[in-house]
């Protein structure tokens, strides 16, 4: 079975600072920390064209 959550290792919150608390949800497009539960969305379009 695929895993739909991954740790995101070595990057912070933003928010409260936390190392090692922010999970990507892949099915929910969102990067979540559990340690204070801020979120941010993932804009799947929003990629980076090189011409």
């Amino acid at each position: 079975m695929t895993e739909l959550a991954y740790i995101l290792d070595g990057l912070c919150c933003s928010a409260c600072g936390a190392v090692n608390t922010l999970w990507l949800d892949l099915m929910r497009g969102l990067v979540e920390c559990h340690a204070c539960g801020q979120g941010a969305l993932i804009d799947p379009d929003d990629e980076e064209e090189d011409e």
